[in-house]
């Protein structure tokens, strides 16, 4: 009896970038992470491309890449985010698919997803077909092939949608045993009814559609999921490769496989190390000859379905009440807040589903005077998203252009599309399924619906607005504060949708703080300055100046003039506008540059208000990332004074304040306070310099520890990681040095010795893989030359596996 294994990873993050901006700004409850995708890439999808296998004595005995021996997913978003911002990991995980591609018999583990996680059965035909034509041309252009299977978002199914990607060529997909409502063999005439999950989960299954089409099925293991997901399965890799085995019978006469889906983040973020887990299960099973590891598509060719389904339509996989979690109350919810309801998904979903209806004819009648088929430019439209060189739009309006553009029409063209685009990211999943209406999930989908609104305004007029606050306002916070939608669009969403003179202000006020050149992007802008002008007196300063400013989105353009005036700390007035002519410019600027060199100041005020109008900002238009730069200049130069002060008061009582941890005696709260607060900038500063200097970094670690001082152990843990990955990148740029150099080597070597005794977890993951490279590389050659009796070669290689030892390697 044949029996094969399969573990399914659906890795997905929600879009968290700003709809304006088309970035992601600086999210704190991420930290020490610039973001959310930038943390639970660390935690999971990156050491999932190099995962350790222990041996006995917990040392590292092979590095694996999950993602080549299982099936999985990765949201098409997430996957654009990662192409520019975790450029090795995203190759790491198209290599694992070519290479499963040679494991798995010509069949790639990789899978497409649904674009933007939109719970499929909720939508409407159009944007169904949308989303899966753009997550299978998102697939086509990362990974090179046609994908086999595509993953619904939740696993929310109707027939609709499985008749749509069936219509696009995909072969299967994976659900919850949940959904199966009967089977029968094929060509058989009695169904038996498996609802309640009882289903058999090793076998595929057919399911045939209203069209005539088919698609295969596959019904994952629900309890092994449920394990791996909820009860720590994954802390012992053997346990997890038994509970897999467990799911076969030997009363199966039919090859078996047991498969699991779970969330991919199970691996790494919301169980520590799972990936471990994940790679020692996989290593037991082969190398015991327990089963054969495979995929959905090499399985599907060697077994083909010999049994029917036929589904519950309208399910998914994390709501027990068919797709309700997302756009009704049905008592799904995180658990954590007693007394919250989540009766605000209906009215939130019927706004935005009136916004989409009301602007989906007036798109159309718009676009058909540029678009031969608006929908059919719309689903084409990806190859923009995916690439938004001059080229490649040039290349989808010669495809879909009624007649040549000029450039204001192609604009128009860009802009119209952006709507749609908004239209359906405003529908991401996640918007619905927390517990709150001010949560940071849907707001983020109200972001895109505001964006969506921005637009329709400027094509359509100003008449749809009322109307969708109408409607938002009938969705009712949790909080007393938060009000409803319309308060929470109008008190937050709205302030931070940008436009030309908010992107101008931004260049504006932080002018003053960055040193601009000729040209500068900003985000999704691009800034070409055309005119600048500045001056200093003491804490003042002042800076007029005229830039053009490009969307690289939507190929608008347009120059804007400016003026700022810094009296010093955090006080700051900007202005700027769309430029109006060179005399009316050159007189702002000359009055301006006069009342400035006179110390006129109150004057400058009213002339910026003069030229300007009400078209001016603070510290607070800065978009976030650079708001929180600028402010931690200022507060670096604020708190000098008081860091003086801190630092007399804790220099003074420092020997009292060891007495006093030695007699175990509380410490007075000011000298605590002042102690806590040096010992913290000092550490941060030494993990700052260019050069690590370990003594220093030792030496105020140690009086914290004896002073029982609390230090910021995740930012200081993320500092030192990262330092100490440096001087491996040193070590590898002077390894064929002549002489060798030995003192980087042995910097790395004190500094993770150091590392390896501190109480809390500093990752060395990235440490370890260059390591290891350098041991398959480097290492090889530096052994046969002290063999050979070179007596620097041999001092390199002792010192070499005294590091690997500190790193749990074992050199032979």
């Amino acid at each position: 009896m044949e029996r094969y294994v399969c573990i399914h990873g659906h890795c997905y993050q929600p879009p968290r970038e700003n709809p304006w901006l088309e970035a992601i700004e600086l999210q704190d409850s991420a930290y020490p992470y610039h973001d959310w995708n930038e943390r639970i890439t660390a935690e999971c999808y990156a050491p999932n491309t190099a995962s350790r296998i222990l041996d006995g004595e917990k040392r590292i005995a092979q590095i694996v890449n999950n993602y080549s021996k299982i099936s999985f997913n990765f949201g098409s978003t997430l996957l654009s985010w990662m192409e520019e911002k975790a450029p090795d990991v995203y190759e790491a995980i198209l290599k694992a698919d070519r290479e499963s591609l040679d494991r798995f018999s010509g069949h790639g583990s990789a899978l497409a997803q649904v674009y933007n996680h939109m719970i499929m059965p909720l939508a409407n035909r159009r944007d169904k077909y949308t989303q899966a034509f753009w997550g299978l041309r998102d697939f086509q252009r990362r990974f090179g092939r046609m994908p086999e299977g595509m993953w619904l978002s939740e696993t929310a199914v109707d027939l609709e949608s499985l008749d749509i990607l069936a219509e696009l060529g995909i072969r299967f997909t994976i659900l919850s045993p949940y959904q199966a409502s009967r089977v029968r063999r094929i060509g058989g005439r009695a169904w038996r009814d498996v609802s309640g999950a009882r289903i058999d989960p090793t076998m595929a299954y057919e399911q045939r559609l209203p069209s005539g089409r088919k698609i295969d099925l596959f019904f994952y293991d629900g309890p092994i999921s449920r394990a791996v997901a909820f009860e720590r399965l994954l802390t012992k890799g053997e346990d997890f490769a038994h509970r897999l085995l467990s799911a076969f019978s030997d009363q199966r006469t039919w090859p078996q496989l047991a498969h699991i889906a779970t969330d991919g983040e199970s691996y790494g973020h919301h169980h520590a190390h799972g990936d471990m887990g994940l790679t020692y299960a996989l290593h037991f099973i082969e190398s015991n000859g327990l089963a054969r590891i495979t995929n959905y598509g090499e399985f599907l060719e060697k077994h083909p379905p010999t049994h029917q389904v036929e589904i519950f339509e309208n399910t998914a996989w994390s709501c027990a009440h068919a797709v309700e979690r997302w756009w009704r109350d049905c008592g799904c919810n995180s658990g954590g807040y007693p007394g919250w309801n989540q009766a605000w998904r209906t009215p939130l979903r019927n706004a935005l589903d009136w916004l989409r209806d009301t602007l989906a004819p007036q798109y159309e009648e718009r676009a058909r005077k540029f678009l031969k088929d608006p929908w059919a430019a719309r689903n084409d439209f990806i190859a923009v998203i995916l690439d938004r060189s001059a080229e490649s739009v040039d290349q989808f309006l010669s495809e879909h252009a009624t007649h040549e553009l000029n450039e204001a029409e192609k604009i128009t063209v860009l802009k119209l599309l952006e709507l749609q685009r908004h239209a359906m990211l405003m529908y991401t999943s996640c918007g619905w399924f927390f517990d709150e209406l001010s949560g940071i999930e849907t707001v983020q989908v109200i972001q895109y619906a505001a964006r969506v609104v921005q637009l329709a305004q400027e094509f359509f007029g100003n008449s749809v607005e009322p109307r969708f606050l109408e409607l938002l306002e009938k969705a009712k916070s949790n909080i007393p504060e938060h009000r409803d939608g319309r308060h929470i669009y109008e008190n937050w969403v709205k302030p931070a949708a940008i436009d030309w003179e908010k992107v101008g202000a931004h260049y504006a006020v932080s002018s003053v703080f960055e040193d601009y050149g000729e040209r500068t992007q900003i985000s999704c802008y691009a800034i070409d300055r055309e005119d600048f002008q500045s001056a200093v007196a003491g804490k003042a300063k002042f800076a007029v100046g005229r830039a053009r400013v490009t969307s690289q989105i939507t190929r608008e353009s347009g120059t804007l003039s400016f003026g700022v005036f810094h009296f010093g700390d955090h006080n700051l007035i900007g202005a700027a506008r769309e430029f109006q002519d060179e005399e009316t410019y050159h007189t702002m600027v000359r009055e301006v540059a006069k009342a400035f060199s006179i110390g006129e100041f109150p004057e400058m005020i009213r002339l910026l208000d003069r030229h300007f109008g009400e078209s001016t900002y603070s510290l607070r238009s800065l978009f976030r990332d650079e708001q929180r730069k600028v402010l931690n200049q200022i507060l670096d130069t604020t708190l000098t004074s008081a860091e003086a002060q801190y630092r007399q008061l804790y220099e003074q009582y420092a020997p009292l304040m060891r007495f006093l941890n030695d007699l175990y005696v509380p410490l007075p709260k000011a000298i605590q306070t002042a102690a806590e607060f040096v010992l913290n900038v000092d550490l941060r500063r030494a993990l700052e310099d260019e050069e690590l200097d370990l003594d220093r970094v030792r030496t105020l670690y140690d009086e914290a520890r004896r002073a029982k001082i609390a230090l910021d152990e995740p930012g200081i843990g993320y500092a030192l990681g990262e330092k100490v990955f440096r001087l491996t990148w040193q070590m590898l740029e002077g390894i064929f040095a002549d002489p060798i150099d030995l003192s980087t080597l042995q910097k790395l070597e004190a500094a993770v010795d150091f590392v390896r005794s501190l109480p809390f977890e500093v990752d060395l993951w990235k440490v370890q893989n260059r390591y290891h490279r350098m041991l398959q590389t480097a290492y090889p050659r530096f052994r046969e030359k002290a063999e050979q009796g070179d007596e620097s070669a041999k001092k390199w290689v002792d010192h070499f596996v005294i590091l690997g030892d500190k790193l749990s390697f074992r050199v032979a």
